[in-house]
């Protein structure tokens, strides 16, 4: 589809479901096909570009978390071109999101053609690959840990050290900044049960700002968009943490618990993983940190299924990434199918810029 027909069906989906007057969305029409008859492209007010950045949350077939689209707080930074700005603005966004632990959904959308962020998500763990093969931090950060040590970065060789903020404009060379430690916070894991957990000296920190996808409105592309919720409990607790090619904590954890590690049977992987999924959701809790588990966020996509069927819209989903990773079939979305079509706008995967 042409980005002159995206416009026009973005445009008219905008002045539709805000109730604009008819007038106003004809006069608007007629000044983005000039725009784009004349230039090749349009610019966004900036209320179109916050509906567009809620309306691709509430889009995002692979989003449990879609009930809350409507609260997205839209940051427009589009005016920025200058990299150190970025990073101050990229700080505000940290500094907002974070809230002291009270999360609010953010996203800051930069110039669509002229900046990039190189980070996968704004604060994450290095990934150190050592002779024998075996890694220090996180392992799905290997490549662009090398990249920020490339640059000049240098890392403490530990397994939490969060990574710089990596920014380019155009054509220009990569430039790395540092994020202050007041700006990162993070959350000890502990245990209500086992105190040993806290021996074992895991953390996670408090927000997941992906910043490595590119937001789609009306033909616009935005490849500086980076975004937040709040996590829910298993991406942590059942994924970066337990994955085998993450941190691979599940023999560790079965080992202190105790589990016969020798068979599949005893089922020590399931018991080692509610635990550590437990000692997630309590430590999150413990420190005010938002946080949602994956029951509740269920009931919450119930909720936003229903009411999207009550504005007469179609619920399209990602059936593999919307079951949570433990236990899913205590879940109505294991029960369910779902219609995997994209809609526009959205948020989708970009090739990396290195």
């Amino acid at each position: 589809m042409s980005m002159l027909n995206k416009a026009m069906d973005f445009i008219k989906m905008y002045y539709a479901e805000n109730d604009l007057p008819e007038e106003q969305m004809n006069q608007r029409l007629g000044e983005v096909e000039q725009q784009i008859t004349e230039h090749g492209h349009y610019t966004h007010t900036t209320d179109e570009l916050a509906y567009g950045a809620r309306v691709a949350w509430r889009n995002s077939n692979k989003c449990i978390g879609r009930l809350f689209w409507q609260s997205l707080q839209v940051k427009d930074q589009r005016v920025i071109i200058d990299e150190e700005i970025i990073y101050e603005k990229l700080l505000e966004h940290i500094d907002f999101a974070t809230n002291d632990g009270k999360i609010r959904p953010t996203i800051s959308i930069f110039e669509p053609k002229k900046v990039r962020i190189w980070n996968h998500q704004l604060i994450r763990y290095a990934g150190y690959e050592q002779e024998d093969g075996s890694v220090i931090g996180d392992p799905d950060s290997l490549a662009f840990t090398k990249q920020c040590i490339e640059l000049g970065w240098q890392g403490n060789g530990g397994q939490f050290d969060v990574l710089p903020l990596v920014i380019q404009i155009e054509d220009h060379p990569p430039r790395f900044f540092d994020i202050p430690q007041e700006y990162i916070k993070e959350v000890p894991l502990r245990h209500p049960e086992f105190d040993w957990f806290a021996d074992l000296h895991m953390k996670w920190y408090a927000v997941p700002m992906i910043s490595s996808m590119k937001l789609e409105v009306g033909g616009i592309t935005y490849a500086a968009a980076p975004f937040n919720g709040w996590y829910m409990g298993t991406e942590i607790g059942a994924r970066n943490l337990a994955d085998e090619y993450r941190y691979n904590m599940l023999p560790i954890v079965a080992e202190r618990m105790g589990l016969n590690t020798t068979s599949n049977s005893s089922l020590w992987r399931d018991r080692a993983l509610v635990e550590l999924n437990v000692a997630v959701l309590f430590s999150f809790k413990e420190d005010g940190v938002s946080i949602v588990d994956h029951h509740t966020a269920a009931q919450q996509f119930k909720r936003f299924e229903v009411n999207e069927a009550s504005a007469d819209r179609d619920v399209t989903g990602n059936w593999t990434w919307l079951i949570p990773p433990l236990s899913p079939a205590a879940t109505h979305i294991f029960h369910k199918q779902y219609d995997n079509t994209k809609k526009s706008p959205e948020y989708s995967y970009q090739k990396s810029p290195y």
